[in-house]
């Protein structure tokens, strides 16, 4: 018997024995339960069958029958099918429709299928649904299976009361009520064909904003954004406009021409017009106005015809749903989007990351009806191209507006982050590579791997083939598939045909193979020749194979002008790029723009990254610069706990701070320092980390007080918004960083005239993300009054579903002695729900994240166990989530071993394997990640049986 991790493997999605064609749906809703009575069309293939396996979980079967003969059926539960035999062979090429009648009923936490959302008060029981990936079967017997694509006819029948009977589609057969109490409504969706993943059904009390879109040549459709009853007009609108540029800039600014420069222009031209025509609209001015929008619209029409656009929306209305409690942020339902209520629209209590978030999260879903509704994987296994493929648009949409040095820092942020971020989560024993051997639940697939990581593969095979071949690639991809289902392979066939580039050495390495490579380089100057050479190695996993990526550099003289710059494509263990006749560099600039996914090690010289930071071009790398200077400041603290910050950083930092230009591009976000190292002896001593970050802040606010006020009063000044566009918002998001880092910088002085700034930013900010720093600041101080200011936020939080997500998070990441208990105290109000996803991201995944608490304190860890054994049974994914926080155990000190050990130990010996795989075979995964903690666990406590014998096991 070979022990496995997972349930699932490529081998249990083969080819379908039938062509699913069409399914014809009546959905019958009272609050317990829905009866759903379905014909399932479907065409046999080149084979004869005798039966028909559909998935089919947890439902009350009623009756099973076939119309065009006679059958008998099995309902085998525990393999969730319903087994239907035909009492005559059905012959090939042949049509057949199955016919059920069955009931499912929903719950509040098995966010799947269809369950209860946030019920507005006095209203009937708000119900919706998620099938990604098999949520489908929950709700009726199915093919649920991403290549069973079909169009779907579906009626609802529901309380008169709901303001909303939603599913995918267009309305055929308008809503009217069939007895007293009961309304129906038809709807019909036939011009996508979709995978079951992405249906939906919803029957809910919403508030419905509305506004029409109109392409540059005259066609039109609906938009809708359904809210919670008494949202405000005004932040619905704003959402809307969002939503509205998001969809005109995947018409004008994605698509085969992307990046044609002579037609970019024209573009630009559209965009402007469009904006004037939509203005025109609004003020719905008399009659002379009306004239001028005609003429608008003729040249916008004529404009149009010129280009090359990208995706064109093709149903009749494209709607955005607020769900409260879901495992994700949004989620693509052909037509109907589903998005995470706390962050679909700019409530007043949104912090500035949400508002980026509802941003990304608006063009992310969207894009979804081309890549992913449209042209669908062949299997969860290419969830990662689903996503990736649409992240990377997303990241180019973000860019638009907040401008590529902000976008691209951010996500590189987003790599280097300790706990959560990508190289910490790809390198920890949880680590798994983009396209897995197997899976427990599909909802493992859903990781910063896939969001993160695979976007980053994609973006290198851009910048090896070049954007314009790029573009060209996909929308050839685009078009073969158009209406069916692709592999991994079709589209690296698509790239490659394109571009005439071999990608699938490289692709199979990136897409099978985990971790990333650590590129170390060195360098000579034969002055005479002239010649610089570069001399690169890669580290790669034991066995493993050596990584192909894209390598950009330049050699950069002492005013900051580059020499020379490269883009080469390396493979091989080993490699050697030569630069001729080219002049002696002050610094060099590596990895620019961070082009591939992976780390550097240069050991350049103190004054050359001192050079580098003030004067390189390429923001990004003047980041990587100055994030190994920080480094190597942190790492000197920790070796030498009395020695004090040099007077060479502290200088540095300042000139930063104060460096106008390079914030008003790249936002407060340069100034990141974080709680790591990169010297694996002090990685992982995070209470220390802690304190020398907040030594080094202090050493800064010290020296330079006043002139840290000053610029807090700069950025203060000029960080309000000066009009709507969301080009000014970004503006204003980025001058808010850099006055919130000032604040940060202060609030190390521990004073009482600090105490008071601090507080009056709490009190008198407009601005959500400020009243939020300042009081995160102000519970790690030592203010008399803390507490004080803590009860009375809290209870103001408590009103507001989105400001208590807010609250919660402040309270799960503070530094404060009382951070634990502060937690349980949380935990204990009667307005946290742990059946919420939005509390239980809050709350417990910052204080899972918030490792100095969590797990290196007794108290913290005694928490922590109590957190998972009440999660796990609610709710698997985030359960899988918080326990990432384990990942590194063998790399911590010893004394952390055994105790850590033991929290995963008795966890797994009290999880049932078949109840919660995904949960159970994670934490299989740590502790075989980590054996030398578990080898010392062992001696003491004796061996842990679930490791060696798991109900996982497979032959």
């Amino acid at each position: 018997m070979k022990c496995k991790l997972c349930k699932y493997y490529p081998e249990d999605f083969g080819e379908l024995t039938v062509d699913v064609l069409h399914m014809d749906l009546v959905f019958d809703v009272y609050d317990d339960r829905t009866n759903v009575k379905s014909v399932l069309r479907v065409r046999t293939k080149d084979k004869p069958i005798e039966r028909l396996e559909l998935n089919c979980r947890d439902l009350e079967i009623r009756a099973v029958s076939c119309i065009q003969c006679e059958v008998s059926y099995r309902y085998r539960k525990d393999d969730a099918i319903l087994e239907i035999n035909f009492r005559d062979e059905i012959p090939p090429l042949t049509e057949v429709a199955v016919v059920t009648d069955t009931v499912c009923r929903p719950t509040k936490n098995i966010l799947e299928g269809l369950y209860y959302d946030e019920t507005p008060a006095g209203a009937p029981p708000q119900q919706i649904t998620q099938c990604q990936q098999w949520g489908f079967q929950r709700i009726v017997p199915c093919i649920d299976d991403m290549a069973a694509k079909c169009t779907y006819t579906t009626a609802i029948i529901a309380d008169s009361r709901y303001t909303n009977l939603i599913t995918n589609g267009d309305v055929v057969v308008e809503r009217h009520t069939v007895k007293p109490g009961r309304d129906r409504i038809v709807y019909d969706n036939s011009v996508t064909p979709m995978a079951t993943y992405l249906f939906f059904l919803g029957v809910g009390t919403y508030a419905t904003f509305k506004r029409e879109f109109e392409y540059p040549d005259g066609g039109t459709f609906m938009l809708e954004l359904l809210a919670p009853p008494a949202s405000e007009a005004a932040a619905a609108e704003k959402a809307l406009d969002i939503l509205h540029d998001a969809v005109m800039w995947v018409y004008l600014f994605t698509g085969p021409e992307q990046f044609d420069e002579d037609k970019l222009p024209v573009r630009k031209e559209i965009w402007e017009l469009v904006r004037r025509r939509e203005k025109m609209k609004l003020e719905a001015k008399p009659d002379a106005a009306l004239e001028e929008l005609e003429e608008l619209r003729y040249r916008l029409a004529e404009l149009d015809g010129t280009i090359a656009p990208g995706y064109r929306y093709t149903g009749t209305v494209y709607r955005e749903i607020g769900m409260q409690n879901s495992d994700f942020g949004g989620m693509e339902n052909v037509g109907n989007t589903t998005i995470t209520t706390n962050k679909i629209m700019p409530f007043p209590q949104m912090t500035d990351s949400a508002f980026e978030y509802m941003v990304r999260v608006k063009v992310h879903e969207y894009h979804h009806n081309q890549n992913g509704s449209e042209v669908t994987g062949r299997s969860p296994f290419e969830i990662w191209l689903n996503e990736a493929v649409t992240v990377h648009v997303e990241e180019q949409h973000h860019a638009f507006f907040f401008g590529e040095d902000y976008q691209r820092l951010g996500r590189v942020l987003e790599l280097l982050a300790p706990v959560s971020g990508t190289f910490a989560l790809d390198s920890g024993a949880a680590s798994m590579p983009i396209i897995p051997d197997g899976f427990n639940d599909p909802n493992d697939l859903i990781t910063s791997v896939t969001y993160v990581k695979a976007p980053e593969y994609v973006r290198m095979v851009e910048s090896l083939i070049g954007q314009q071949t790029f573009v060209r690639g996909l929308d050839r991809y685009f078009k073969r598939f158009q209406h069916s289902n692709a592999s991994t392979q079709d589209w690296i066939e698509a790239m490659e045909e394109e571009s005439g580039q071999p990608l699938k050495e490289m692709s199979e390495t990136w897409l099978k193979q985990t971790k990333f490579p650590v590129i170390e380089v060195s360098a000579e100057y034969d002055r005479a020749a002239r010649r610089f050479k570069f001399l690169l190695k890669q580290k790669f996993p034991a066995g493993g194979k050596p990584w192909e990526f894209p390598f950009r550099a330049a050699l950069v003289d002492e005013n900051g002008n580059d020499l020379a710059e490269i883009l080469e494509r390396i493979s091989g263990e080993t490699a050697e790029l030569v630069i001729e006749n080219v002049d002696m560099p002050a610094f060099l600039s590596l990895n620019r723009g961070y082009t591939f996914y992976g780390k550097l090690v240069y050991r350049a010289s103190q004054d050359e990254l001192l050079m580098q930071v003030r004067r390189d071009r390429d923001t990004i790398s003047r980041f990587t610069a100055f994030y190994t200077l920080v480094d190597r400041e942190k790492l000197r603290l920790l070796k030498n706990p009395e020695s004090k910050p040099s007077e060479e950083f502290i200088e540095l930092y300042y000139r930063l701070l104060n460096d106008r230009q390079l914030l008003e591009k790249a936002g407060g976000q340069f100034l990141t320092i974080f709680e790591s190292v990169e010297d694996e002896e002090f990685a992982h001593r995070y209470q220390a980390l802690y304190d020398v970050r907040q030594t080094l802040l202090k050493a800064v606010a010290w020296k330079y007080r006043n002139s840290v006020i000053s610029a807090y009063r700069f950025f203060e000044n000029v960080s309000a918004s000066r009009d709507s566009t969301l080009e000014e918002v970004a503006r204003a998001i980025k001058s808010r960083q850099a006055k919130n880092v000032c604040l940060g910088i202060l609030a190390t002085l521990d004073t009482p005239d600090i105490h008071a700034m601090i507080k009056q930013q709490f009190e008198t900010a407009t601005c959500t993300t400020d009243r939020l720093s300042a009081f995160s600041a102000y519970l790690n101080s030592s203010a008399p009054d803390k507490v004080k200011i803590l009860r009375a936020f809290e209870a103001e939080s408590k009103k507001n579903l989105v400001a208590w997500e807010a609250f919660l998070s402040a309270i799960g990441s503070n530094s404060s002695i009382d951070a634990v208990e502060l937690v349980r105290e949380m935990e204990r109000s009667e307005a946290f729900r742990i059946e919420q996803t939005n509390d239980q991201r809050a709350l417990y995944g910052s204080f899972a994240r918030n490792r100095k608490k969590s797990l290196q304190t007794e108290e913290g860890r005694a928490l922590f166990a109590e957190i998972l054994k009440k999660l796990a049974p609610v709710n698997e994914y985030s359960t899988v989530n918080l326990l990432n926080a384990f990942a590194n155990i063998d790399l911590m000190e010893t004394k952390y071993h055994i105790p850590l050990v033991k929290i995963l130990a008795d966890l797994l010996g009290e999880l049932d394997p078949q109840k919660y795989p995904s949960v159970y075979n994670r934490i299989r995964k740590l502790l075989l990640g980590a054996p030398k903690a578990v080898k010392t666990y062992s001696i003491e406590h004796g061996e842990i049986s679930g490791l060696q014998l798991g109900n996982a096991d497979r032959e």
